[in-house]
């Protein structure tokens, strides 16, 4: 099952080949009445923007005529989301000569304006330029905080998973595989398996040797790596440390960082206004770091760095179940 077919299933446009679909506490049947009643509580906005050949206006408005909303209100409801969405100056246009910005944000205004209780999006950004996906972006953050709107939404963006939402689910291989907030997916993945997909590249098979007072000593082979855990002795684990934790510098420097490693830079790669910089210290490890940290250290293959992290922004997973084994609160 992936994340369409999953949304297609919560809006009642499929039939679970197994299971059953709740919405607010009741069971829902395959078809009647309650079916219909129930999808009308709901909107659905396509990855690709799906728009009538009529006027913006008139795009926006057939969901309340459909309703049978009065006419001056509907004018009211219109006139106000055009202006939430930056289209108030393309009312009268054909839908049709949108860009595909100014369409999802059409899509998007159209679904939002009949006030759903539940707003199904499938990757609402997906292909579009920086500009619009800000303003999509926006617009998603405005429903959620003014109008309490529940939103359910598919994105492969991790960031953009991380500044909207206020739970994420990860779905692998057709299964969710964790649900929980930003802080619980992205830095307490569960197994390595969701580590490796939310962007904790640096993961390193160790034993813990020792723990003290919640400060574990994990053996890595040519290394040992100090975090903070409740994972008793003798344990078998995957350190997880996320590259953005990782300071890198010419000297070794006093600091509140536990763990220090010098090493040799493998390969700088420039992403724009960040650079992912691969480092052997006797372990693999990558780092993100500035733009301009990166030139101001002049890193390139060959250079002596020294690495550093605190053991509170290191993660173990334990190897025999995949167990969650960070010290911090978990839900």
């Amino acid at each position: 099952m992936g994340k369409t077919t999953l949304l297609r299933l919560i809006d009642l446009l499929e039939i679970p080949s197994s299971g059953e679909i709740y919405f607010d506490g009741r069971c829902i049947p395959e078809s009647g009445k309650q079916r219909v009643e129930i999808r009308r509580r709901m909107a659905f906005v396509l990855q690709k923007p799906q728009v009538f050949n009529l006027s913006v206006y008139d795009n926006i408005a057939c969901g309340l005529r459909w309703r049978g909303e009065k006419k001056d209100r509907t004018k009211e409801k219109v006139d106000r989301i055009l202006e939430t969405v930056d289209l108030r100056g393309y009312k009268n246009r054909n839908a049709r000569t949108l860009s595909g910005g100014e369409a999802q944000r059409l899509a998007l205004a159209r679904a939002a304006v009949v006030e759903p209780e539940v707003l199904l999006l499938d990757e609402p950004t997906a292909n579009l330029d920086p500009i619009s996906t800000e303003k999509i972006e926006q617009f998603i953050s405005y429903l959620i905080r003014q109008r309490n709107t529940t939103i359910i939404m598919a994105t492969h963006d991790m960031s953009q998973g991380q500044h909207l939402a206020d739970k994420i689910g990860v779905l692998l291989n057709g299964r969710i595989v964790q649900i929980g907030d930003a802080r619980e997916v992205f830095r307490l993945p569960q197994d390595e398996e969701v580590a490796k997909f939310v962007g904790m590249e640096n993961i390193i098979a160790g034993r813990v040797t020792a723990n003290a007072g919640g400060i574990v000593m994990v053996d890595t082979g040519n290394n040992v790596i100090q975090a903070v855990s409740g994972c008793p002795v003798g344990e078998e684990v995957n350190v997880g440390i996320r590259p953005e934790d990782i300071i890198l510098a010419l000297s070794k420097s006093e600091s509140s960082a536990r763990n220090c490693f010098r090493g040799e830079v493998a390969k700088v790669t420039s992403l724009g206004p960040v650079s992912r910089v691969e480092i052997n210290c006797g372990f693999p490890l990558v780092a993100l770091v500035t733009r301009i940290s990166a030139e101001e250290l002049n890193l390139q293959n060959g250079r002596e760095v020294y690495a550093s992290f605190k053991a509170a922004g290191v993660h173990l997973i334990r190897k025999e179940n995949r167990q969650n084994l960070s010290w911090q609160r978990r839900q």
